[in-house]
């Protein structure tokens, strides 16, 4: 066991990273040794991206380890050289959702051919929700904009300042009580990166913790109820008048605390294929490679 090494761990206010949070308040990152600071951004201050799009994780905030979309994480680690991959996995089954608004001609995902659908770039969105289309559209015919974070997005389609957008739950079930319609889901994927002081120590230490949190949120996910809702309750300041337009009390009756599972380290061969994925579409430099972006741990 490691001798309480300190970690500085980003954490994302999203709903597929509640064990983190819960690996942390009931002390499991300590007991495997390591002395976690979990470094959270005020939502307050975030307008386009949790993530800065501009700023390295790994340098100009001193992180060790953080989340994000396993498209993204290759691309930031190739171009930002922000730090390796190390794991990557579902986490949760919490599913993406594409919604239009109840009055649209869009009927199905092969409507959306050429019509704009909202996603929060840079995140990774735009390569998942892509990658989803094109099962659907031909590839040229994807059409993705930037709208912000998934309140944002929301308030986009119901101002009709877009006809689609990509949404997950708690706001996937908001969506369901204002009205709009579901056209597609597709799987959440997501990746960890480490920084250069992270060994595979470290790294088992964080994913036992982990696996800690997951065991205890899926044998009573009720238990965690009033910490998932907190992810909801906390935008309601942010858009109040998509909150006004429906029962809140209904909406947090119907959510449900998703099954989550334990990112594995990270699968070079899986993430190569992904690599090839975003280079033939021109989403990444042909020159990157599986070295450049996964950690020799």
């Amino acid at each position: 066991m490691l001798a309480h090494q300190s970690v500085r761990l980003f954490h994302l206010p999203f709903s597929f990273m509640l064990p983190q949070k819960v690996a942390s308040e009931r002390g499991y990152f300590r007991e495997e040794g390591l002395a976690v600071d979990l470094v959270e951004r005020d939502r307050r201050d975030v307008e386009v991206k949790y993530i800065p799009a501009e700023e390295t994780l790994t340098d100009d905030y001193d992180v060790d380890l953080y989340p994000i979309c396993k498209w993204e994480s290759i691309r930031r680690t190739w171009e930002m050289d922000d730090g390796r991959i190390i794991a990557n996995g579902t986490f949760a089954d919490l599913p993406y959702t594409v919604f239009t608004r109840p009055e649209s001609d869009i009927e199905t995902a092969a409507d959306l051919a050429t019509v704009p659908v909202g996603v929060n770039l840079r995140t990774g969105q735009e390569y998942t929700a892509r990658k989803a289309l094109e099962e659907h559209v031909p590839a040229d015919a994807v059409d993705l904009v930037g709208c912000g974070m998934p309140t944002d997005r929301l308030q986009a389609l119901h101002e009709g300042r877009v006809d689609a957008v990509t949404l997950i739950d708690p706001h996937s079930t908001l969506a369901d009580h204002l009205g709009f319609r579901r056209l597609l889901e597709y799987d959440n994927h997501m990746g960890i990166v480490g920084s250069d002081d992270v060994d595979r120590d470290l790294l088992e230490a964080f994913l036992c913790a982990y696996e800690r949190a997951v065991a205890d949120i899926n044998a009573d996910p009720d238990a965690f109820r009033d910490t998932y809702l907190e992810l909801l309750e906390a935008e309601e300041g942010v858009a109040p008048d998509l909150f006004d337009a429906v029962d809140v009390d209904a909406v947090r009756e119907e959510i449900d605390v998703p099954r989550y599972e334990v990112p594995e380290p990270v699968d070079r061969d899986e993430l190569d294929d992904h690599l090839a994925w975003m280079q033939a579409r021109g989403l990444l430099d042909e020159d990157a490679t599986i070295d450049d972006v996964v950690a020799p741990l």
